[in-house]
Parts: structure tokens; sequence; C-alpha cells
């Protein structure tokens, strides 16, 4: 790997923690960001934070239930401050009114922990706002935040004992389509049509899938990018879909097997990806597009070609796994992380521009 000329990871601030952080998030258009993890006490707690120039302030504080797993904003029409939906340990979801400091909606989403919440709709997509949770009960539910009973509720197998670990929202370029996928234990991954109501794809790619991420949640399904255990990136093209063969996929086999925590896209440019590695090293990928993307499989038939995968640098910047990260969607190359050696960091990645 020449990184001569490649992006520059820069550690700007770090902050030690006194509880186990899960999940960070940016306020949309700020310089503000939300820290949610779980306290010594077992309760769920969210920071409310903001960058000054050389450190951060924190804002408030708000404990909650059990120890929180997974945030999201909600990006509503008439409101320039969105909601946060909270996945919490105990199975709830919630969203929280950040204006007022409260809970707005509660439910019990899961039986056991949720793992996982995704939001799409409002400002971000077209369409009505949707919340989408996953849990240790192995069932995937959606959510419109209006009621309190489920929309849509994916279930596993009666014999089988699945745990999703990851969901996404996608495809939600029109009011009427959009698309759930989600990742589970056993390595199963799974697209979800809302539109068709119908499952379009599943494949099983070995190991258990750790995060999941669409490069783009408001356009026309382009590639969905798959981090699972021992190390293994995976990112489909979704453009094409083949009866016999399916999405085509670039794969990619990151050193040393850590597992891979998250999948996070950069909002200026979709072909880069940032994987939150096991190891604590935070990686940068670039996706190439093939010449084609599509040929005739000699029977009338469309088959994806698959593109590569370029490792463009990497840093280790925790000792223990990396678990959360955020791209600012209005400053280049900012972003927060958080590690569970109890560590929140302000990350800069320099020379991002050159590839736009």
């Amino acid at each position: 790997m020449d990184t001569t000329n490649a992006p520059q990871i820069f550690e700007h601030i770090q902050e030690s923690l006194n509880f186990t952080p899960y999940d960070t998030k940016w306020l949309p258009y700020s310089c503000k960001f939300v820290l949610s993890g779980q306290t010594p006490r077992m309760k769920g707690i969210l920071k409310f934070m903001t960058l000054e120039q050389s450190s951060v302030k924190e804002l408030s504080s708000v404990e909650l239930g059990t120890g929180v797993k997974g945030t999201c904003f909600n990006y509503y029409h008439s409101s320039s401050v969105p909601g946060l939906a909270v996945a919490e340990m105990s199975g709830k979801l919630y969203t929280f009114d950040v204006e007022k400091q409260k809970v707005a909606w509660e439910v019990q989403a899961q039986e056991g922990m949720t793992n996982c919440v995704d939001s799409v709709g409002g400002v971000l997509g077209k369409g009505a706002v949707e919340l989408v949770s996953g849990g240790r009960d192995g069932k995937v539910k959606l959510w419109d935040p209006r009621q309190t009973s489920p929309v849509l509720v994916l279930e596993p197998p009666k014999d089988g004992n699945l745990d999703c670990w990851t969901v996404g929202l996608g495809n939600a370029h029109s009011t009427e389509d959009r698309a759930i996928a989600c990742g589970f234990d056993n390595g199963d991954v799974k697209l979800f049509d809302l539109r068709r109501n119908s499952l379009i794809w599943d494949a099983n790619i070995k190991n258990g899938v750790c995060g999941l991420e669409f490069d783009r949640r408001d356009i026309k399904m382009n590639k969905l990018a798959v981090g699972t255990l021992e190390g293994m990136l995976h990112c489909f093209d979704l453009r094409t879909w083949h009866p016999e063969a399916g999405f085509a996929a670039a794969s990619h086999s990151v050193q040393g097997k850590p597992t891979v925590w998250g999948i996070k896209h950069l909002p200026q440019n979709r072909e880069i990806f940032a994987s939150l590695g096991g190891d604590g090293t935070l990686r940068l990928h670039l996706y190439k597009y093939p010449p084609q993307r599509a040929l005739d499989d000699g029977f009338g038939k469309q088959k994806g070609v698959a593109g590569s995968l370029e490792l463009l640098n990497d840093r280790k910047i925790a000792e223990q796994p990396v678990v959360a990260w955020d791209w600012n969607n209005d400053k280049l190359g900012l972003a927060v992380s958080a590690a569970l050696d109890q560590t929140l960091k302000i990350v800069i990645v320099t020379r991002l521009q050159s590839y736009a």
C-alpha cells in the first residue's frame, strides 16, 4: 500500500470517558454531536457535545433505562432539528426530542436486546419518516413513529435461532420505493423490497455480519457494503440482479482478520468508506467501478460485474475495537469516533478532495 499521496488520518482531539460508548452521531448542520452508551451502573446515557477549536465541551447529559446500543436521526420535513432514534439494550426503541431533551415516543421493539436502528424519509429520502430495528430475537421491524405497532415484521425461520446484528434503510428515491437490508450472526444478508413487499435477495457470506450500509440511502440502490467477523469486506453492486448469480460483489480480506464492526461511507463521495476494526484500526477504502457494470450472460440476461476495493490508508486510533464513527456532512474529512477502550476522538482525514 503506497500512502505517499493517500488520505492522511490525524487524531485532532482525544477524550477519556467514564462509560462504555457504543455510538456517536453529528447533529445535522452543526459542530455538535451526541455520544451514547452504557454507564457502569448499567444505565443508558446520551451526552450532547460540541466541538470547539482544540477541545470538546459537554452541553447536556441524559440517562435512559438500560444501555444504548445504537442511534440515528429522523429527518422530518416539518422540523429544523431532527429527532433522535435510540435503540436500547432492554429491547425498547425511543425517539428523543433533542430540543426539549425528553423522550417523545417509546415502544417495546424487540424481545431481548435491540441491536440496531436506522431511519430514512423526510428530508433524507422521499416519503414518510420510518425506522427499522433489529434485535437479538432475530426479528427486523419497520416502524412509523406516529404509531406504536410495527408496520412490518420480518421473522426468522421458526427452527432458526438468529440474531440480527445490523440493519439499513435505502432505495428511498421516490415516495413509493424503499428497501431494508439486514445482516445476521450466521452470515445471512437479506434485502427486502417494501414496494413489492417481498424478499428480493438473500445470501450467506459465511461470517457474522457486524455492519452494513447503502452507499446512499436516498438514491436508487447502487451499492451495499458489508463488514463481518474475521475481517471480511464485501461490496455488492445492487444495480444488476441475476436470477442465478444474484448481485456481483467485490471482496477484500483485512490484514490480520480483525472483526469489521461497521461501515461508514463518506457523505461527499460514496465510493470511499471507512471500516471500523476490532484491532482499533480505522481503514479507508475506495471502490473502483469496472469498465462495464453489467454483461450479457449468453442467455439474454444481464449479469453484474464486480469492481474492486483498494485500501487507501489505515491508522490505529484505539487500543480496543472502534465501534462508532460518523463523518460530518458539512466539513470534508471531519469525523467523530468512539472505541471500547472508553475513548472519544475527533479525527481529521486530509486529501479526500483528490478522489472527487
